[in-house]
């Protein structure tokens, strides 16, 4: 049977943008999962201060041609370092003045996605989001509001995974550890 451990936090990372994650606690290590004491934080909690422009050339970066509505979802998804579903990245673009179709954000995303801006996180079948933080790192999901939190990846070890088939390699593991309020 695999097991979860969370152990103490490493150094600050850079991320894409140049910044540094803030580690702040310690984390316990504990086989209970119910019982795991897990330092919360953001990766990206350093705002960027982003412009039309600075997203432009992030889009360059990544091979996509930054159009008008490219850039606009950009500075949605990048401005305020949050998970959003396509709806509120929709509603987002759309409160800046631009008429921006659900069919552009979805087909924004997609693309965002395969040039590897952006992480996809399904919570469950219906509820998908987008994490502009594509650093290693899992999540804490809270299932009664909905809020996703970071959990840093340096401080999360699996033991116990069961042999891949053969051919296969690991692409990665995310872990969503879905919380709610106690009782």
């Amino acid at each position: 049977m695999g097991r979860i451990y969370a152990v103490a936090a490493a150094a600050p990372d850079m991320d894409r943008f140049g910044s540094r994650s803030a580690h702040i606690g310690k984390l316990v290590g504990k086989p209970e999962l119910d019982k795991v004491e897990i330092l919360i934080y953001n990766a990206n909690m350093e705002l960027q201060n982003h412009t039309r422009e600075s997203v432009a050339q992030l889009l360059r970066s990544h091979g996509i041609n930054p159009t008008h509505q490219r850039i606009e979802i950009g500075l949605a998804l990048f401005e305020n370092p949050q998970h959003p579903s396509a709806d509120e990245i929709l509603a987002m673009v759309n409160a800046r003045h631009t008429e921006t179709s659900k069919a552009t954000v979805y087909n924004t995303l997609k693309l965002f996605l395969e040039k590897g801006m952006v992480r996809e996180l399904i919570v469950d079948p219906n509820k998908v989001f987008y994490d502009p933080n594509t650093s290693v790192h899992h999540h804490f999901y809270d299932v009664a509001t909905g809020e996703l939190t970071d959990i840093p990846a340096a401080g999360v070890h699996i033991e116990g995974l069961p042999p891949l088939p053969q051919g296969m390699v690991t692409d990665g593991i995310d872990i969503i550890v879905r919380t709610r309020p106690g009782r």
